[in-house]
């Protein structure tokens, strides 16, 4: 697999792609990591009511962040 001067992270992402004989572009890829932010860590989630809620929001918009950071490298390619 050529590397495309990916993070690890997204080079872990690129290599399962490719691995699965994906017939698509890198780009596409991307909005991939994407949808599944959006399904996973959504930008907006109901508060499940206890004194956590402010951590547990702060470290979703932290895993949020990193997803989408992912899916900007991919679409860059």
């Amino acid at each position: 697999m050529t590397d495309h001067n990916l993070s690890p992270q997204a080079q872990a992402i690129w290599d399962a792609w490719w691995n699965a004989n994906n017939k698509y572009a890198i780009q596409d890829l991307g909005v991939v990591v994407r949808a599944a932010a959006d399904q996973v860590v959504p930008e907006h989630a109901n508060p499940v009511g206890d004194e956590h809620d402010d951590a547990r929001h702060e470290q979703w918009m932290r895993i949020r962040a990193q997803l989408l950071a992912i899916a900007d490298e991919l679409e860059e390619q």
